[in-house]
């Protein structure tokens, strides 16, 4: 069983979303069009391939938790999507995948081989292709009122550095040395509004806090989660504005 198996089914209802928005500006600025393939490393239940499918002509998506490949297979069924998905890690790939023109890569950097990844990189992504790294994030500018008293509750329960911060030093370590450079960022704002009992349980879709770390330690979590969110709220709901993140490389 992988990290992230008992999270699967929490993972695409829980985390923060990538709306619309975000996949159709991201595309749009980029000039993504059909003639263009797509492959997704680590691509989990396929939020990010099957946001951009619209977009591009043929979507790829790999990811080393069978869980997370018959999530993603569903989600195209479901979506009526042609989505090819190989199971595996990324850095397996072989030489006769072939080259892509949009290589993206969402909260999975960070658990990937630096130099597998950089090598795997230079003869994945065709000469005019672009890397897009995605991310997800409650804005932390002070406009969540919760978000400080959550992340305190989410250092108890899962502690260690932050995913976000584990990314950036990948991003950086791996293009360190290769052709490739990071030339953009774009940002796509958007809220939406979310119980407090769902902001608990978004923890547990985390490596370090599932369901299988956490064992019967579940409940006391999301016991204190709860109670530590419910002054931000009214009648059990919070307000979230959520910052989606494509990081562009070329």
């Amino acid at each position: 069983m992988g990290r992230f198996a008992t999270t699967v089914p929490l993972y695409e209802e829980f985390r923060p979303p990538y709306p619309p928005e975000f996949f159709r500006t991201v595309a749009e600025g980029l000039g993504f069009t059909k003639e263009h393939a797509l492959i997704d490393l680590g691509t989990g239940p396929g939020l990010i391939a099957l946001g951009f499918s619209r977009y591009v002509g043929r979507i790829v998506g790999v990811d080393p938790e069978a869980a997370m490949i018959a999530a993603a297979r569903q989600a195209a069924a479901h979506a009526k999507q042609d989505f090819t998905l190989i199971e595996g890690r990324a850095e397996a790939l072989p030489a006769d995948i072939g080259s892509f023109d949009v290589v993206t890569i969402g909260r999975a950097l960070h658990w990937m081989d630096r130099d597998a990844i950089a090598a795997l990189l230079e003869r994945l992504v065709k000469p005019e292709g672009v890397i897009v790294v995605c991310a997800s994030r409650s804005a932390a500018d002070g406009r969540n009122p919760w978000l400080d008293e959550y992340n305190e509750a989410r250092r108890f329960w899962s502690p260690g550095p932050s995913g976000s911060e584990r990314s950036r030093e990948a991003l950086a370590a791996v293009l360190e040395g290769t052709r490739f450079q990071l030339i953009d960022e774009i940002n796509v704002e958007t809220s939406h509004e979310l119980s407090v009992s769902d902001l608990a349980r978004r923890v547990l879709t985390f490596s370090t806090s599932s369901p299988e770390i956490l064992g019967d330690k579940v409940d006391a979590m999301l016991h204190d989660v709860e109670a530590r969110l419910m002054p931000f709220s009214r009648e059990g709901k919070l307000a979230e504005i959520v910052v989606s993140t494509a990081k562009v490389v070329c």
